[in-house]
């Protein structure tokens, strides 16, 4: 009886102390497991960023598209893509939820494209109508119709400058209705340069005197650009701005492949979210430019390749979007082929 009541002791220490040990063990393996996974997760709605900071990004020769009526060209970039709205990571599927802001950078935009742009709606309730925008020399030209009593044809040249708060003025030179100079029709008319744009009721544009006051990021398309503006030009058919000391920059990387690079902080693409980000898109073609639009980057992505770095991270080889086939379609593999070991590889997977 003493022998089994003895027995009986042992056991029950011999499982208390396993239950102290399991309750108090090293968390080595946990954190060798975190530390060795790569920084995906399924993409919660409304989640909180789980990365802290901003995600850094840097580009060369990227021809970002902004709606279809617009593109920015981007020579060099440094800077940070910073969400919007508090608690929701950036999301590429949501040009709205993040914005650029630059250290330095060189970035361009077609003048045409901004007439095109404007005409689309953006200064709606505006009595100038038809615009029409084109580089004169080192100025700016534009034309367009006046819609006051009746239809009067205008046509405005200017000066480009930065302005404060990074906004960009137009210095009004010389400005016509009618072929008749402006200073003759200012009694005759009663116009003069506020009459253009109504600027009570158009968001981003302020007239003073003979300075019309440009605020890109409201004007333009998102995402929208952030940063110390410290020269805008004319270099025809496009405006270009220069931020920062980026121009040392442009010459440095100019062999440099066209790219778009993602660092750090917290991103959302597709059904995926990345923390600690490491992503790098890599333009497959040789040309000028990285065409990459926003609106329809999945299927650049699925036309291109992916291949993860020993950090796990990924990088994204990518075709611009006007070079894919037409007549090309991934197709996902299914089940079936999964179930058949048999069944060759598709084509598109081996050839890379």
């Amino acid at each position: 009886m003493r022998t089994a009541v003895t027995v009986l002791l042992l056991v029950l220490l011999l499982l208390g102390a396993i239950a102290l040990w399991w309750r108090f063990r090293p968390a080595a393996h946990t954190e060798e497991a975190v530390t060795a996974s790569p920084g995906y997760a399924a993409n919660t709605a409304g989640g909180s960023p789980e990365a802290a900071g901003p995600t850094r990004v840097y580009a060369h020769n990227l021809m970002l598209r902004r709606g279809p009526h617009f593109r920015v060209y981007v020579r060099w970039l440094r800077g940070e893509m910073a969400p919007t709205r508090q608690g929701a990571n950036p999301s590429f599927d949501d040009p709205e939820s993040f914005f650029l802001n630059v250290k330095t950078g060189v970035l361009r935009a077609n003048i045409g494209d901004i007439g095109t742009f404007l005409n689309a709606g953006m200064i709606a309730g505006s009595p100038l109508k038809n615009i029409a925008l084109s580089a004169d020399g080192d100025q700016i030209k534009l034309t367009g119709t006046l819609h006051k009593v009746v239809p009067l044809p205008v046509e405005m040249i200017g000066t480009v400058a930065v302005a404060s708060g990074s906004r960009i003025r137009l210095h009004v030179t010389k400005l016509n209705v009618l072929k008749i100079p402006f200073k003759g029709l200012l009694g005759a008319f009663h116009i003069d340069i506020s009459d253009l744009f109504q600027p009570r009721g158009t968001p981003g544009i302020e007239v003073s005197g003979n300075d019309i006051l440009f605020d890109t990021q409201v004007l333009l398309p998102p995402p929208h650009v952030r940063g110390d503006l410290a020269k805008v030009r004319v270099v025809s058919p496009d405006i270009e701005g220069v931020y920062g000391n980026a121009e040392k920059d442009v010459s440095r990387v100019e062999q440099w492949r066209n790219f778009l690079r993602l660092r750090e902080g917290t991103i959302d693409f597709g059904k995926l979210t990345m923390h600690h980000v490491d992503l790098t898109m890599i333009d497959l073609s040789n040309d000028a430019w990285f065409d990459l639009d926003l609106a329809h980057y999945q299927q650049q992505l699925v036309n291109g390749y992916t291949r993860m770095t020993p950090a796990a991270g990924l990088q994204i080889f990518m075709p611009d979007l006007d070079n894919i086939p037409q007549t090309k379609v991934n197709q996902s593999i299914g089940m079936e082929w999964m179930k058949n070991r048999n069944a060759p590889v598709p084509p598109e997977v081996t050839s890379h």
